[in-house]
């Protein structure tokens, strides 16, 4: 009887680990970017009016529409004899670390600089070279989870590695944060903002691609594939045939507007209540049961296929933030009532951010599964930029409309003259705005990423059929490329 490749580890430890690591080192950095601290980079310490950063934000938001599919494509088609993907994860750590401590240099290296003109100019620049070469190592690198083995019991322990080390040491980088930017403001250490935000890059542009750079130098790509180049063309038709992906895209498209929540919480930490590192203390049991949730997923799955599991956490979403606002309509600023009530929903809300860091990465490679099973032709390039994709739709979305509601809900900064130091303006209900941004509203706006799941199938008895045909097929193609089987 031949062995069941499903069941067959291929990926040791060693490699697990590497793969860990260096997505915790991509994320050390990208968490500067995400969560709002970007926006409060540029409208706070870099003193850019919130449209000019709205604008830039959505422009570059929009041509990720076209770029991260495109690198996709190019991925896709990529052969040579180090494989399709660890070219680009073997090239890609050293210009990214450079232009990560240029985003955050601005400030610095603009300092005497009185033109708001150049200091945009310079952010379109800075954050543009950021976001390409973030594209060129991010969606090869999530490709690898599918191609560094046929067993789906080695991705899912590659992707968990690989998130549950990110959630130790790629959470450091806004743990850290948030504790220089309170002693920098309380005058504790010598340090502005800018400061602050530029000593954060370094680390992330040296440590945090130094461990990124594991990814290219230690793991493999295991899954065969086929001979064909296919054409740049051709990557981009695979999203509009390969019907369980499309889904997937447009419940990401949809749902890119919730990401406000981040947004707000940085605002309501900062400007609220004024002690940017409580969200460490908020945060902490959530840390801990984010950790203990890895160990629950197996089960989690043995109960509810994937999409019961996106449906389940939708609704749960609305229920807690909802409770929470409703809670803390009166208390939000009462750290007698705010903390517990805050550990509540991070609690809640943590236990399905640690089980959607696993299930949508799963689900696109289940999508690339079934386009090999439905045309013979493996696309991860094209497909992991969907999730690439996202991310950065998510946060370039969000963090737009955030800057575009700042003067609508009476939250500006102005600079005091001769200094580098800002003063904030709100209006009369501006602290309650927040509020509700940062709780209950983005969770409700979150409801209409649930549509299109109502009709993704790719579950149950489907793809386990998908599965073994692909399964006998990689036996298949395996003898042929090595000469044919080897007598017994």
């Amino acid at each position: 009887m031949a062995n069941n490749s499903n069941d067959i580890r291929y990926v040791g430890v060693k490699e697990n680990l590497a793969y860990g690591f260096a997505n915790a080192g991509q994320v050390f950095g990208y968490n500067l970017v995400a969560r709002g601290y970007m926006l409060l980079f540029f409208t706070k310490v870099f003193g850019l009016p919130e449209g000019a950063v709205s604008a830039m934000i959505l422009i570059l938001g929009i041509w990720d529409t076209v770029n991260d599919p495109l690198m996709g494509a190019v991925v896709d088609k990529t052969r040579t004899r180090f494989g399709k993907l660890r070219p680009y994860l073997i090239f890609v750590p050293l210009p990214l670390s450079i232009f990560t401590i240029l985003l955050f240099a601005g400030p610095v290296i603009l300092q005497d600089t009185k033109s708001t003109v150049i200091k945009i100019v310079y952010m379109y620049i800075s954050y543009f070279l950021w976001e390409f070469f973030y594209t060129i190592g991010d969606i090869p690198f999530w490709s690898m989870s599918s191609a560094i083995s046929p067993s789906p019991a080695d991705r899912t322990r590659a992707i968990s590695s690989a998130r549950f080390i990110s959630g130790i040491l790629g959470n450091l980088s806004p743990t850290i944060l948030v504790l220089l930017m309170d002693l920098s403001e309380k005058g504790v250490i010598k340090m502005s903002l800018a400061q602050v935000f530029l000593l954060m890059a370094v680390i992330a542009g040296t440590f945090g691609m130094g461990l990124f750079s594991l990814a290219g130098r230690c793991c493999k790509e295991r899954v065969v594939q086929s001979v064909k180049e296919p054409s740049v063309l051709e990557g981009f038709k695979v999203m509009l045939k390969n019907k369980p992906l499309f889904l997937i895209i447009i419940s990401s498209v949809l749902g890119s507007v919730s990401g406000i929540s981040s947004v707000f919480a940085t605002y309501y930490y900062a400007e609220v209540v004024h002690l940017n590192s409580l969200t460490i203390l908020i945060a902490l049991p959530g840390s801990i049961l984010g950790f203990l949730t890895y160990l629950l997923i197996p089960k989690l799955k043995a109960k509810f296929d994937n999409r019961q599991i996106i449906f389940l956490n939708g609704f749960s979403r609305v229920i807690v933030g909802t409770i929470v606002f409703l809670v803390g309509y009166n208390n939000f600023t009462n750290f007698k009532v705010v903390i517990p009530l805050l550990m509540f929903q991070n609690l809640v809300f943590s236990f399905f951010d640690t089980v959607n860091m696993v299930i949508p990465t799963e689900m696109i490679g289940d999508t690339v599964d079934y386009m090999e099973w439905k045309t013979g032709e493996r696309n991860e390039g094209i497909s992991f930029a969907v999730l690439t994709f996202v991310g950065k739709l998510t946060g370039s979305v969000s963090t737009s409309i955030g800057a575009a509601l700042l003067p609508i809900i009476g939250l500006s900064f102005k600079k005091i003259a001769g200094t580098t130091d800002t003063v904030t303006i709100k209006g009369e209900h501006t602290d309650l705005y927040i509020w509700a941004l940062f709780t209950f509203v983005p969770q409700i706006l979150g409801l209409i990423t649930l549509i299109p799941y109502i009709w993704y199938d790719l579950t149950g008895n489907k793809l386990l059929t998908i599965r073994s045909e692909l399964r006998e097929r990689h036996e298949e193609m395996s003898k042929q490329l090595s000469g044919g089987e080897n007598d017994a």
